[in-house]
């Protein structure tokens, strides 16, 4: 079954909640992991259930990416607050380098999450 991560930063949770109802017909239809508080507010405003790993800066981040290094994720959207110093940017980075290294798809817009979300849902059969 397709598996993707989902992580947002505290700015970008709403965008995050908005994306993820947006697609919330595929989504429904594979396994979704997310670190800890995107997770929560993920479960509380759709119903969906996914897998929740720590928060980011307590290691969240790591734990999704040792899932990408292990080809345990087809994908990952990471909603990113490219404005405000994040106090786990060594994370953050080694995750970035993680999804390049094993070929994995990662957005960190709204547009880019969308092309990924859409051509993992092709992929799955599903016509969004």
């Amino acid at each position: 079954m397709t598996r993707i991560a989902l992580i947002a930063h505290d700015d970008e949770k709403p965008e995050m909640i908005d994306l993820v109802e947006s697609y919330q017909s595929y989504l429904s239809t594979v396994d979704i992991v997310c670190t800890g508080t995107t997770g929560q507010r993920i479960a509380e405003a759709t119903g969906l259930e996914v897998e929740r790993k720590q928060s980011g800066p307590l290691g969240g981040d790591m734990e999704i990416g040792a899932e990408a290094a292990n080809d345990r994720i087809d994908g990952i959207v990471f909603l990113r607050d490219p404005l405000t110093a994040q106090p786990h940017e060594p994370d953050i980075s080694a995750l970035l380098r993680i999804c390049d290294v094993h070929d994995t798809p990662l957005a960190t817009t709204r547009t880019s999450a969308e092309y990924v979300l859409e051509g993992l849902a092709r992929e799955d059969g599903h016509d969004l």
